[in-house]
């Protein structure tokens, strides 16, 4: 995606009312042994993330591809602490995802406007679907609504992770 102003005012037109920005700070992690380059499918990957002074652990694992995830996800008191017991349960850090976002609903749908430090701006849209589901299906209907849009979009299959990597690898 090219232009932010232009994509909130075509989903405004949809009537798509995003919330004020907010600073998200992750810290994204990999299972020892994983690098870069290796299938993410079934391996474990956690972040640690920071918004308005609250830091939220997310543990997921990819199911059907790297974003489909089966997710889980608490609020945590001390971030320092939780970046030293992620480590400790055999992660290390890989990047460090800086953007800032701006959320809306649309039916089911969560729809995210993000400026993602070194990567660029996206759309993101994600749908919460049951264990019975195809993430991949789901992903289909969903690159299907965006089109519908009428939005300038590229869809994309690499997580913001590996998208920041490639960034900074390529300065």
């Amino acid at each position: 995606m090219h232009d932010l102003a232009e994509t909130e005012t075509i989903l405004n037109a949809h009537a798509v009312v995003f919330s004020s920005p907010v600073r998200q700070d992750d810290q994204a992690y990999a299972q020892d042994g994983w690098r870069y380059g290796m299938s993410k499918l079934g391996v474990p990957f956690a972040r640690l993330r920071t918004q308005d002074g609250c830091h939220l652990f997310t543990l997921k694992r990819p199911i059907d591809n790297e974003m489909a995830c089966l997710e889980f996800e608490t609020e945590v008191a001390d971030r320092a602490q939780m970046h030293e017991t992620i480590q400790r349960m055999g992660f290390y850090p890989t990047a460090r995802i800086v953007k800032t976002r701006r959320t809306a609903r649309f039916g089911e749908l969560a729809l995210c406007l993000d400026e993602v430090e070194h990567a660029g701006a996206f759309l993101e849209i994600e749908k919460i679907i049951g264990s019975g589901q195809s993430g991949a299906a789901v992903q289909a209907e969903l690159d299907t609504f965006a089109r519908s849009l009428g939005i300038d979009l590229e869809r994309t299959t690499e997580t913001y992770d590996s998208l920041v990597r490639a960034a900074l690898a390529a300065v």
